[in-house]
């Protein structure tokens, strides 16, 4: 069992943002626990991927304040505070012309971390998420859609950061890939530690994969909690449609 930081990992309070006149979250108040897997789950449009911008700071809040790990984003080093995260999305982001080896040690190169530390984080995480080492020298085409997401993760979590953002990196896969690639991600998990937030659409991935929920729809949180305390007790109609357990 890991043990958790004490305090939230990340704090929003009273956000809004809004494009113009089009605001995409309103009042936004969370405080998202440390070393579990969030889940941010909602409609289309509802600003999931939005939540994930600002906390690493692609986007800065109209109003409010968000804090990750207790400190508010920082405005004069945002590209060292990014490396401190994790990021993976959908399609895995891969640098075509570099090989497996060479894209999830990039970051790690530019830290200056030695050839032999590389290596022994690499195979590390090739031995949780499955992988055998052959790949490491091939490019991405010369790969397999699921083997691809998992390099991705890979490469999200080469500096072991202590926060990772996921940005729906399973939607595009086909069921049984996906079905396989989330029992990696549970692996990786439980053995590395790290708070995860997690988007997705898809409710069956965030009940499998996530112990805290956040419902959002329109721009607004609806919900937030422990996964159980939500379904036991969902808010509205779309909360229970979104929490409810398969043949219920």
């Amino acid at each position: 069992m890991r043990k958790a930081a004490p305090g939230p990992a990340v704090v929003f309070k009273g956000v809004h943002k809004a494009y113009g006149v089009t605001e995409v979250l309103h009042d936004v108040h969370l405080a998202l626990p440390p070393g579990q897997t969030t889940a941010l789950l909602g409609p289309s449009g509802s600003g999931k991927s939005t939540i994930l911008q600002l906390i690493n700071g692609v986007l800065k809040p109209t109003a409010g304040r968000v804090e990750v790990f207790g400190a508010p984003l920082p405005e004069d080093d945002l590209p060292a505070f990014r490396r401190r995260l994790g990021y993976a999305v959908q399609g895995s982001a891969l640098f075509p012309h570099l090989t497996v080896r060479d894209n999830i040690a990039l970051l790690a190169k530019l830290e200056g971390w030695s050839p032999a530390r590389q290596g022994a984080r690499l195979q590390t995480l090739f031995e949780l998420m499955q992988l055998p080492q052959e790949l490491l020298d091939r490019y991405p085409y010369a790969l397999s859609g699921g083997q691809q997401q998992r390099v991705g993760l890979c490469r999200a979590m080469m500096l072991s950061p202590p926060l990772l953002l996921l940005d729906e990196p399973f939607s595009a896969l086909d069921p049984l890939t996906r079905d396989d690639l989330q029992a990696h991600f549970e692996r990786l998990a439980a053995a590395e530690p790290v708070t995860v937030i997690l988007v997705t659409h898809d409710r069956r991935e965030a009940l499998r994969l996530a112990q805290h929920l956040v419902i959002l729809e329109a721009g607004r949180v609806v919900q937030a909690g422990d996964r159980q305390a939500v379904q036991a007790a969902p808010a509205s109609p779309l909360v229970a449609e979104l929490v409810r357990e398969d043949g219920e």
